[in-house]
C-alpha cells in the first residue's frame, strides 16, 4: 500500500473531522440550500442563456421562466427555516462521536473491500476505453462523452453533431442537445431530418410543449421535406394541445396512412389517435363525479392499476410516461423515481424511445 495514499487519507480525514466539529460548535445551524433549489436556479440561468442566443422566443421564454419560477418558489417554501441547536456542548460530543465512528467505519470498510494499490482511473482513461468499445455497449451519457470528443477532431462533420445531439437528448441533457443540433443545421441547413431533430430537442427542453421555437424548426423541416414524419407528428400534437383537436387529428390520420404498415410508429400513432378521439375516459369521469374525499383514493387506485399492468406488459412507452407523470402529480417522489428507473431499464437499448418517455413525463 502506498504511503502517499495513507498520508493523504489521514489528512483528509483530519480536515473532515475538524470541519464537522467546527460546524457543531455553531449555536445556530446555517441554512443550506437543497439540491432541488440549485437545480431550479440553474434552469432559470439556462433559460436566460437560451433567450440571449435566440433559441427561445419571448413567449417560450416567458412561459418556461414562469413555470421554473413557480417550482423554485414551491421548493423554497418546502425548505423551511434553519433549526437552532439546543445544547452546543452536547451537540459537540455527539458530533465528535459520529465523526470518529464514520472515520473508523470508512477505514474498516475500505480495508475489507478497497484496493488502494490500484491506480486512479481519470476521465481521459475512461473516455479512451469508451472510444475503443462497441458503441452498442455504451449508455447515452458515455456515448455523448465520446461524441463530444469526436466533434473536437471533426468540427465540420454535421452527422457527428446530429449524433451528439441525439445522444445528449437521450442522456437527459436537452440544452446541450439543442446546441449541438443548432450547429448541425448551420453546417447542413438543407437536411430536413436535422431540423426535425432540432425541433424535438426544443420540445424536450420545453418539457414536452411544442413552443414557437420548435414550430419554426418543424416548419423548416416541412419546407425541405413535406413528408417529414417527425415534423408532421409534432405539429399535429401542437394543434391538439392548442385546442384545435380536429385539425390535429386530421394531420395525424394523414400521417398514419402514409407510414408503412410494418412501421412501429404507425401502430403507436394509431393508438394515440384513438386515445385523443376517446376523450376523457370513463374512469376519469367517475373520479370527477366522486366526492372530494373519495377522489384521492380513486386516483391512487387507477395509478396502482397502471403500475400493475406495466409490470406484466412493460413494452408500453406511453404507459410509462403516464405513470411517471401521475406519481409526480400525487407528490410521491419515491414511486416516481422507481418508475423512471423501471422505464430506463426497460428501454435501455432504445434511447430515442426513452427520451420521448422522459419528455412526455415532464409535460
Amino acid at each position: 500500500m502506498s504511503v502517499v495514499f495513507w498520508l493523504a487519507a489521514a489528512l483528509l480525514s483530519a480536515a473532515a473531522f475538524a470541519a464537522v466539529i467546527w460546524r457543531a460548535s455553531r449555536a445556530v445551524a446555517a441554512p443550506s440550500e437543497s439540491p432541488e433549489l440549485t437545480v431550479y436556479r440553474r434552469h432559470l440561468s439556462e433559460l436566460e442563456d437560451l433567450r440571449a442566443r435566440g433559441l427561445l422566443d419571448e413567449d417560450g421564454y416567458g412561459s418556461a421562466r414562469a413555470e421554473a419560477g413557480r417550482r423554485l418558489l414551491a421548493a423554497e417554501d418546502r425548505a423551511g427555516e434553519p433549526e437552532r441547536a439546543g445544547d452546543p456542548r452536547r451537540d459537540r460530543l455527539i458530533a465528535t462521536g459520529a465523526a470518529l465512528a464514520a472515520v473508523a467505519g470508512a477505514l474498516g470498510l475500505y480495508l475489507a473491500v478497497g484496493s488502494p494499490g490500484i491506480p486512479d482511473q481519470p476521465f481521459a482513461a475512461r473516455l479512451k476505453a469508451w472510444r475503443a468499445s462497441d458503441p452498442a455497449t455504451l449508455g447515452a451519457p458515455q456515448m455523448a462523452a465520446v461524441l463530444t470528443d469526436l466533434v473536437k477532431e471533426r468540427p465540420t462533420d454535421p452527422q457527428l453533431w446530429i449524433f451528439l445531439g441525439r445522444a445528449q437528448a437521450a442522456a437527459g441533457d436537452p440544452l446541450d442537445a439543442a446546441r449541438a443540433l443548432e450547429q448541425a443545421v448551420r453546417l447542413q441547413p438543407e437536411k430536413a431530418d436535422t431540423w426535425a431533430a432540432l425541433g424535438e430537442a426544443f420540445v424536450q427542453l420545453n418539457e414536452g410543449e411544442v413552443g414557437a421555437d420548435a414550430r419554426r424548426a418543424f416548419d423548416q423541416a416541412l419546407k425541405i421535406d413535406p413528408a417529414s414524419p417527425t415534423a408532421r407528428y409534432f405539429l399535429g400534437r401542437a394543434e391538439i394541445d392548442a385546442g384545435r383537436r380536429d385539425q390535429g387529428l386530421a394531420m395525424w390520420r394523414t400521417l398514419a396512412a402514409a407510414l408503412p404498415a410494418d412501421d412501429p410508429r404507425r401502430a403507436a400513432l394509431t393508438s394515440e389517435i384513438a386515445r385523443v378521439e376517446a376523450g376523457p375516459s370513463a374512469a376519469a369521469q367517475a373520479v370527477a363525479a366522486a366526492a372530494p374525499e373519495d377522489q384521492a383514493q380513486m386516483i391512487r387506485g387507477m395509478v396502482d392499476g397502471l403500475a400493475a399492468r406495466l409490470a406484466a406488459q412493460p413494452d408500453d412507452p406511453d404507459g410509462w410516461a403516464r405513470l411517471i407523470r401521475a406519481y409526480g402529480v400525487l407528490g410521491d417522489a419515491d414511486a416516481q423515481t422507481k418508475a423512471l428507473a423501471g422505464a430506463r431499464k426497460q428501454f435501455a437499448d432504445r434511447p430515442a424511445v426513452l427520451a420521448e418517455i422522459e419528455a412526455a413525463a415532464r409535460k
